[in-house]
């Protein structure tokens, strides 16, 4: 690391919040940590963390992170998501690698293939969300059936997704229903991992009974999907108008209300490379937008929008102060600082005197997208227990 610029990725607290919904929530065989998207930017080495903490399973998005993947954990079980060219089926043959089929086409030109060794699956049905999976019934009994012949081939597992969360809208248990729908001759006790829901589904619904597993994305990362209940007269009007709604609709009953204690692991952080006293009346930047006021103090950091950090980020810590950014380039932003402040001194941009609720608050995002505009070129600094390693994208 030479920028002194770099995104801390907590192994310990993965490991912690893993333990903790397993505990909470311990009605499931199989977890599994959706891992996608370079583990949400945390880094995919976070992998042998979260099986520590009781992951037993992993879903990723492509074969090319499946593959990546393996670089850190060689055992445990992983689904992608998303249907591969079937050219690639034996490079996920031989890392067992678990592949997603979502039509009866796509069954048959797998089935023109040589295939010698076992090659694991997991059905996927499009229960209402409209982007991948099955929605004939025959043609679904019918993959089964062709899956079920095949001594190559393994049936591990069934799974859809939902599209809402379920809380005060009828989408979600019609889903569910669509499911049962499509499913009702299949014995889904004969399949290994039947799988529905995910962080919101786990919080937020009663188990559904037929499940043995649920996958498990933002909330490992410390997001416990719960809401505080508003206890203010315009919050007591709108509960129960919201029961109104439910009863009305016939809405499966929820929790918006959890006693998850859970930590992000995610904290970025940078250095002051100058400090600069500059005159009343003189202009900070590009464009010359920003005018000092009076004479003052302005530090530069190097970390800027081409890193996923702008001005609307509004301010940084420094020696657990905030201070407000006036400016942004590329690769450095300008802050607003008093005289206490000096070169080398450590900057954070969100952690623990910024949490990431605050940031995501100011900025009008949720965190995956905050996690996904962190861009790769800031290294990740990986603990566990009390080591520091580095990690280049």
């Amino acid at each position: 690391m030479y920028r002194k610029t770099y995104a801390k990725i907590d192994h310990n607290k993965l490991t912690k919040n893993a333990k903790e919904i397993i505990k909470k929530y311990p009605d499931y065989q199989y977890y599994i940590g959706v891992v996608k998207n370079n583990a949400y930017h945390h880094g995919i080495k976070i992998v042998n963390a979260l099986k520590e903490g009781g992951i037993n399973y992993f879903a990723v998005s492509s074969l090319e992170e499946a593959i990546e993947l393996r670089k850190y954990n060689l055992d445990t079980p992983v689904l992608i998501l998303e249907p591969i060219d079937p050219e690639y089926i034996f490079d996920c043959i031989n890392n067992n690698i678990t592949i997603t089929i979502e039509s009866l086409q796509y069954l048959k030109e797998i089935e023109k293939l040589d295939i010698k060794y076992d090659l694991k699956i997991h059905l996927k049905i499009d229960s209402g969300m409209n982007r991948l999976g099955y929605k004939n019934r025959k043609e679904l009994e019918e993959s089964v059936e062709r899956i079920q012949k095949n001594p190559k081939m393994i049936l591990e597992g069934i799974y859809t997704h939902f599209a809402t969360s379920g809380i005060i809208d009828p989408h979600w248990d019609e889903q569910l229903m669509h499911f049962k729908d499509l499913t009702q001759n299949i014995d889904l006790t004969k399949i290994p991992i039947v799988h529905l829901g995910r962080s919101q589904t786990l919080v937020n619904h009663s188990k559904i009974d037929f499940c043995t597993g649920i996958r498990l994305g933002i909330i490992l990362y410390g997001f416990s999907q719960s809401r505080k209940k508003d206890m203010s007269l315009k919050g007591k009007l709108r509960e129960w108008k919201n029961k109104r709604i439910c009863k009305k609709y016939s809405i499966s009953k929820t929790t918006t209300e959890n006693e998850l204690s859970l930590e992000t692991a995610f904290s970025l952080h940078s250095t002051i490379i100058s400090i600069r006293k500059v005159a009343a009346n003189e202009a900070i930047g590009y464009g010359a937008k920003f005018k000092m006021k009076a004479d003052g103090y302005i530090a530069t950091i190097p970390i800027g929008y081409a890193d996923g950090v702008n001005q609307r980020f509004s301010y940084v810590s420094i020696n657990h102060k905030k201070y407000p950014i006036i400016a942004d380039t590329m690769d450095m932003i300008s802050v607003l600082v008093d005289n206490n402040i000096k070169e080398g001194m450590h900057v954070e941009i969100f952690g623990i005197d910024i949490p990431i609720s605050e940031v995501t608050k100011e900025l009008k995002i949720n965190a995956y997208q905050l996690f996904n505009q962190i861009q790769n070129r800031v290294p990740r600094i990986h603990v566990s227990n009390k080591e520091e390693e580095e990690a280049k994208y």
